[in-house]
């Protein structure tokens, strides 16, 4: 396993440099504008380079998942269609569609669906039914755009991606899943190298970002590894509740720009620079600072999951408490110019105007 893991580590950066060359050529780069701040074309090959390393291994250990082949395909769709946004900046509407098409699919020919949300309430078991495929849809749909939308500064996605991945694969270690447990430490050294590039360790000229491509694969992956360790019958590996603490930071960024946009009167798809890091840059956090802060508040989020899952915290009181997080979180949000502006005064700086409401 560590020969191949090393191996992987080796293919996933060589398909990197390969993909930067074919990426100027065809035009896929990510160029400066008003809400990108970077400086030159940057290549959007990341996630094409993650899925290519992660397809590559999987069809060479047949068996190491159940439905690889479906899930490959559904993986490549999703970042062709990425690739295709990132180079042409397709409508929403056909991203969603194409999402709401792959989550079908996932229904349909794996059987991969929600069918209980476990004791989340403390009334009894909540048994989706009929509804379970609709809100699996939903699912997989808002678990994609929670990480397209959090890719904002460098290492970020790829960093959160790490803490999930990990996290999830201890979690299946800990219930004597090691096929799958292996497939997240494949996802985690995959990233490693992309990280590496994207963070400028290897130089600013051979920079690359993840693009759409990758945040759509990657979330696809995330929201299948969840619904497939917490639906088993039986015993599930994960409980449903847990799957919230360890996507935390990218789902509740999301809802909360989210309700943001929706109460600015704007849409919610709509990009903006109100997301979480760019709040923390407004702080006067480096990126470098406001990256390690992030990831260590996914860290603490995906570790109370993990607790949870050990100790057998019930279910009803970690969505509760999940709940109070998120509301700390959103007031925290909508008052952060009041932070700002008390350390202005400190420094005798210009007042902050927040455009938050």
């Amino acid at each position: 396993m560590f020969i191949d893991l090393l191996l992987t580590f080796f293919i996933a950066f060589a398909t990197l440099f390969l993909m930067r060359k074919v990426a100027r050529k065809v035009g896929l780069v990510d160029k400066p504008s008003g809400r990108k701040l970077h400086s030159g074309n940057i290549p959007l090959v990341g996630g094409i380079s993650i899925c290519i390393t992660i397809v590559n291994y999987i069809y060479s250990h047949p068996g190491m998942i159940t439905h690889d082949n479906l899930f490959m395909l559904c993986i490549c769709g999703l970042t062709a269609v990425g690739a295709l946004d990132d180079r042409f900046d397709l409508s929403v509407k056909i991203r969603m569609i194409v999402q709401a098409l792959i989550s079908i699919a996932m229904i349909y020919f794996a059987s991969t669906e929600l069918h209980s949300l476990g004791n989340l309430l403390g009334f009894g078991v909540i048994d989706l039914g009929l509804f379970g495929g609709i809100v699996t849809v939903f699912a997989v749909i808002g678990c994609i755009n929670a990480f397209n939308m959090v890719d904002g500064i460098d290492g970020l996605l790829g960093g959160l991606s790490i803490v999930t991945f990990g996290s999830v694969g201890i979690l299946l270690l800990l219930s004597g899943e090691q096929s799958l447990s292996n497939l997240c430490l494949l996802l985690v050294v995959c990233m490693m190298p992309y990280i590496i590039m994207n963070l400028g360790l290897v130089g600013h000229k051979r920079k690359v970002f993840m693009g759409d491509a990758g945040s759509m694969m990657i979330g696809f992956t995330v929201i299948w590894l969840l619904i497939g360790a917490s639906q088993t019958e039986g015993n599930p590996m994960i409980r449903p509740v847990t799957a919230l603490w360890l996507i935390a930071v990218p789902l509740m960024d999301m809802v909360a720009i989210m309700i943001r946009r929706v109460k600015q009167g704007k849409s919610p798809f709509k990009p903006d620079r109100d997301h979480l890091h760019h709040i923390c840059q407004r702080l006067g956090f480096s990126s470098l600072q406001t990256l390690a802060l992030i990831c260590c508040i996914a860290s603490l989020f995906s570790g109370v999951g993990i607790l949870g899952e050990i100790l057998s915290i019930p279910e009803y009181f970690m969505f509760y408490g999940f709940v109070v997080v998120f509301i700390v979180y959103l007031v925290i949000l909508a008052n952060y110019f009041k932070v700002i502006n008390f350390i202005r005064r400190k420094k005798n700086l210009p007042h902050f105007q927040s455009n938050l409401k």
